[in-house]
């Protein structure tokens, strides 16, 4: 009996065809194999998840919770590459991307180093699974990924690509100014912010039904093409990519009330500035950076109520014994942290920088243990390679994180390190430093004596900030490249 005619047989027509999800056509010619027989894959990428509000008290995720307790946790991720476009670029590739290296603006990307396409869709994890036949799905929200022009070539070599839209762009219309003063705050507003809100509103409206928010509408599109990957003969490969709890946050009042005041009945600051707070807020104003951390939680929450809804997906289409699972973020945000909200690329401190990755045995070998030991963002594409019995291309410079789940000798790793925009970090049990890529406005933390990285030592140990810097410059083969002008 051959790898075409055991499990594969048994599943093939179950579900039905979904009708209605956006394709983007035919997708890109790769060659396929035809007798490859091993798990499926699915990636859950969750943008802008801190992992205090995962591993920590921060928040309610009890869907991610149980994941946790089915797999292994790495407590120690740090994404290699930060923002957005950044960090997808080192999880779909395996690859590190940082420092930006040649980085030049593209049109329909923000202009910020690291924003950028894959160099070329052969590279991803998802090709590389195509060849050795699999089928390949995307669902996502994200704007970069999902709509803008670089990457278009990236979406032609999905199998089956859905993208949703609405965080941006769209219509602006029958927002009325009372539902606009709610979600923004006279401190908050702006112009561009006015505009931003009044189309996230127009184009979600979920603060009264949720089945509205952009979460649930990718995680209910991949339960969706969940269906459709069951009834097919070769196993698939699915990223589950949602841009939610991506700020703005305009949560229904019952999540709101888990974290914040449920008698406060003031203005919601659905969009913090990228800013210290002592640069918009002051007096009376400060209330809002507890609604800050409310709406944050409880969008957290949200996105864990409807992650929910795809895995149940998963568990009564009998998949999840025959699936990989992998659940990671890009970055964090800062909610009144350090004095400091948004993300800030010289400001490199774990709330930004620290990030939950969750990797799921079909087996459930090791369920419920964590780990130390420092991962990153380009781990997770040889994982997945490797877990699906594929060998993982040579280019693929991420660990192999399934040697954990058979005692497989793993490399060290003392340190993580990497960066955001023309800024870098470097943490090591011992130290923490991070600074601008020209090796100045450098910041040091002594973790053991300071957890919450409040009392900045350069001005005592500046060599050691000075060592920890010469660090990343010899890992990442010589100067760090700056770009005036950008972040």
């Amino acid at each position: 009996m051959d790898a075409r005619t055991t499990r594969r047989r048994f599943i093939a027509g179950a579900g039905a065809a979904t009708a209605g999800l956006a394709g983007l056509g035919a997708a890109l010619r790769v060659p396929r194999a035809q007798a490859h027989d091993g798990p499926n894959v699915v990636l859950i990428i969750v943008d802008t998840l801190r992992a205090d509000h995962v591993f920590g008290k921060r928040a309610r995720t009890p869907n991610i919770d149980a994941l946790a307790r089915e797999g292994i946790s790495f407590t120690r991720c740090f994404p290699e590459a930060m923002p957005t476009i950044p960090a997808r670029r080192s999880i779909l590739s395996g690859r590190r991307t940082f420092p930006f290296r040649g980085w030049h603006p593209y049109p329909g990307l923000i202009g910020e180093p690291g924003w950028a396409p894959l160099e070329r869709p052969a590279i991803a994890f998802t090709t590389t699974l195509k060849r050795a036949g699999y089928w390949t799905a995307y669902v996502t929200d994200n704007t970069g990924v999902g709509f803008s022009p670089p990457w278009a070539p990236y979406r032609r070599s999905i199998d089956h690509f859905v993208r949703r839209g609405g965080q941006f762009g769209g219509t602006s219309a029958g927002v009325s100014d009372a539902e606009l003063r709610h979600w923004l705050p006279p401190a908050l507003e702006d112009p561009q912010t006015r505009d931003r809100i009044r189309r996230y509103l127009a184009n979600g409206r979920y603060s009264h039904d949720e089945t509205r928010s952009f979460a649930a509408r990718v995680f209910k599109d991949a339960s969706h093409v969940l269906r459709m990957a069951k009834r097919r003969r070769e196993p698939f490969a699915l990223v589950v990519d949602t841009f939610e709890p991506h700020e703005p946050w305009t949560p229904p009042r019952r999540y709101i009330d888990m974290y914040g005041d449920p008698d406060y009945r003031g203005p919601e600051p659905a969009r913090p500035y990228y800013a210290p707070v002592s640069r918009y807020l002051s007096g009376s104003e400060l209330v809002l950076v507890d609604r800050m951390k409310a709406l944050y939680a409880a969008e957290v929450t949200m996105t864990d109520r409807w992650l929910g809804v795809f895995l149940e997906r998963l568990h009564d289409l009998r998949l999840e014994r025959e699936t990989v699972i992998v659940l990671v973020s890009d970055h964090g945000f800062f909610v009144g942290d350090h004095g400091l909200t948004g993300k800030l690329s010289t400001r490199l401190h774990p709330e930004l920088i620290h990030v939950p990755l969750i990797v799921v045995h079909p087996e459930r070998r090791k369920a419920g243990q964590s780990r130390r030991w420092f991962a990153s963002t380009h781990d997770v594409a040889p994982t997945l390679v490797s877990m699906a019995g594929v060998p993982v291309p040579e280019a693929m410079d991420g660990v192999d994180l399934s040697r954990f789940f058979d005692g497989r000798k793993v490399p060290e790793r003392d340190y993580a390190w990497g960066g955001y925009g023309n800024s870098f970090f470097v943490r090591t049990a011992r130290w923490k430093a991070f600074g601008r890529n020209y090796g100045d406005d450098l910041h040091l933390y002594d973790p053991r004596r300071d957890r919450r990285e409040t009392r900045d030592l350069v001005g005592s140990n500046a060599r050691k900030a000075r060592e920890l810097y010469g660090v990343v410059r010899a890992r990442a083969g010589g100067p760090l490249p700056y770009y005036p002008g950008t972040i």
